[in-house]
């Protein structure tokens, strides 16, 4: 299992001064440095942390697979298609939101995201669609032409432990269905240290997309630490 940090809110605590400092590209490089598989950025469209140029410099200047994470907007579709990170994820935004608050729509913006996947599939960009563990949602991504997709487990991390166990079996489901529909199986969102043992209870997981959690853990530990602290945990995965 591969891990992909997701640097968003280096460039957060950037955006809070205005200044050009800390800067994500480092922050990349020290996570290349420390192991980590992929680097995940989310250029919103309201641009509260990732800007632009940084998207182009994160895909050019750091050795690391660059994964993009995106709204089905025109205006981002065609940074993206500029840019041809390694893979795209689409993910739903509301700008009132602190963060991605639930998956995609795929059924209720079906053609719209059927269309966005072929042309950043032509422009040869894996794309995956950020979905809550929706059987009936699966399939639909199935039928976009996606090759992946990323479950979002926020539900599962964010419930009282008494909750949590229909969240996982929710979890378990969506990534069974998602396997047997021959889709790649990701996962992100809440995940940290104190949970990251239940999430190994989810089959077929390819790539873990963690941002929130190392960053804050890096401020008093440092990054190189906390993103090899991380792969340490995922070790014990056995899929």
């Amino acid at each position: 299992m591969k891990l992909g940090v997701n640097i968003d809110h280096v460039a957060t605590l950037r955006q809070a001064r205005g200044t050009v400092y800390p800067d994500p590209l480092d922050a990349a490089i020290l996570c290349a440095r420390a192991g980590a598989h992929g680097i995940t950025a989310h250029l919103r469209e309201d641009r509260r942390h990732i800007q632009d140029d940084d998207i182009f410099r994160l895909k050019e200047l750091q050795p690391l697979p660059l994964n993009l994470e995106m709204a089905n907007i025109e205006s981002i579709v065609e940074i993206a298609l500029n840019v041809k990170p390694a893979e795209v994820c689409l993910v739903p935004e509301k700008r009132q939101e602190l963060t991605t608050e639930g998956g995609v729509d795929v059924i209720a913006h079906f053609d719209a995201i059927k269309s966005t996947v072929q042309s950043l599939s032509e422009a040869g960009i894996e794309v995956s669609l950020f979905v809550d563990a929706d059987e009936t949602t699966i399939a639909a991504c199935k039928d976009t032409g996606a090759p992946t997709v990323e479950l979002h487990t926020g539900s599962y991390c964010d419930a009282e432990p008494n909750d949590r166990a229909i969240h996982m079996e929710q979890l378990i489901r969506a990534a069974d269905l998602a396997h047997s529909l021959g889709l790649k199986v990701n996962a992100g969102h809440g995940i940290n240290q104190e949970n990251l043992g239940g999430i190994f209870c989810v089959p077929h997981l390819a790539t873990l997309n963690i941002g929130h959690s190392i960053i804050c853990r890096a401020v008093f530990h440092g990054l190189e630490i906390s993103v090899k602290e991380m792969l340490v945990g995922m070790l014990e995965y056995e899929g």
